[in-house]
């Protein structure tokens, strides 16, 4: 997969070292001269140093038909322009922007930004919905609510403690991405068993959610 990765400090250094590790096809663009250096240095990638709001940067950086942009700027601003010229002018498939102000979520959403990430408005949804579940699960919407990520934390009457993942019989569409097992984190297989005081990190529908919750909760 090609992605584009504009702007950002600390965060497009971790970005660009997970999608690396991934095999994937990175084109980074980033005005700060000195962080560019950094970026690049640190994870031995070539890094365009420039204004990612400005075609002819995306241009320069063969940016067309990618199939992601991730616009990482302080600015939100600057991060919407990235997003707009990137997709009507070089046909970039999926644009991703960073807002500080999470008002602009929606905002940005209904203009045309494909994905909107405010860490602010996730913290505040996360909030809302541990009020709404107690305060043992949380849930995240990803991509327009189309798919759900929950946190669960097991206990010890639950009825699927101490079985291994291959002998449950789950619903359906739900996949159990990683088990906190402090102090690790457990990539499931089938053989896996689940453990009082694990917390599972569960990929569903939302249609599906309420149910693999009240599954997951169900006593012995």
């Amino acid at each position: 997969m090609r992605v584009v990765i504009t702007g950002g400090k600390h965060e497009a250094d971790y970005i660009v070292q997970r999608l690396k590790e991934e095999h994937h096809q990175l084109i980074v663009i980033n005005n700060d001269r000195q962080f560019a250096e950094y970026i690049s240095t640190n994870n031995d990638i070539q890094v365009f140093p420039g204004d990612p709001t400005k075609s002819y940067t995306l241009s320069d950086a063969e940016c067309e038909y990618a199939d992601v942009l991730l616009a990482l700027s302080d600015s939100d601003t600057d991060n919407y322009i990235t997003c707009v010229t990137a997709k009507k002018l070089f046909n970039i498939r999926k644009t991703v922007a960073k807002v500080r102000n999470p008002k602009n979520v929606d905002l940005f959403k209904k203009l045309g930004v494909d994905s909107v990430i405010s860490s602010t408005y996730l913290m505040a949804q996360s909030i809302l919905n541990e009020s709404s579940v107690e305060n043992i699960i949380k849930t995240l919407s990803i991509e327009d609510e189309k798919i759900v990520m929950i946190e669960i934390g097991v206990e010890d009457d639950y009825a699927i403690e101490n079985q291994r993942i291959m002998d449950v019989t789950f619903p359906r569409n739900i996949n159990i991405s990683c088990i906190f097992r402090d102090p690790h984190v457990i990539i499931p297989k089938g053989d896996t068993r689940i453990k009082a005081n694990d917390k599972l990190i569960i990929i569903t529908t939302p249609s599906e959610k309420e149910e693999i919750i009240d599954f997951i909760q169900k006593k012995r």
